[in-house]
């Protein structure tokens, strides 16, 4: 089952960083987005928060690329208007490419190949 560590920043705005952890309680996302996430054979997926760091864990079905959900969210307007209002929070991270939000995170480390 592919898995992706995604990272992003929140603006370091404490009463938006509030606002953002509102958005984010049980059903306070929208259907359509949730519904979509599901769509996508995405199987579990978890945001964590430290200070203004957000950390994203993604499992998903085999086949799954976050290319295509990329593709399918474009042409999703309840997505598109999910993600204009959560940009109002979040900050790209300085090494992301122009108009890239979520940067996925490379494992450097396994405790399951030490030996």
């Amino acid at each position: 089952m592919p898995r992706h560590i995604l990272a992003l920043d929140l603006k370091d705005d404490p009463a938006l960083i509030g606002e953002y952890r509102r958005w984010h309680r049980p059903g306070e996302v929208p259907a359509a987005v949730t519904g979509s996430i599901r769509a996508a054979g995405i199987t579990a997926l978890e945001i964590f928060l430290t200070g203004n760091w957000l950390v994203m864990i993604l499992e998903a079905e085999e086949g799954f690329t976050l290319a295509a959900k990329g593709k399918a969210d474009a042409g999703d307007e309840d997505v598109q208007a999910w993600e204009r209002l959560m940009w109002r929070f979040q900050q790209a991270l300085p090494w992301a490419a122009p108009g890239q939000k979520w940067v996925e995170m490379e494992r450097i480390y396994a405790l399951s190949e030490q030996p």
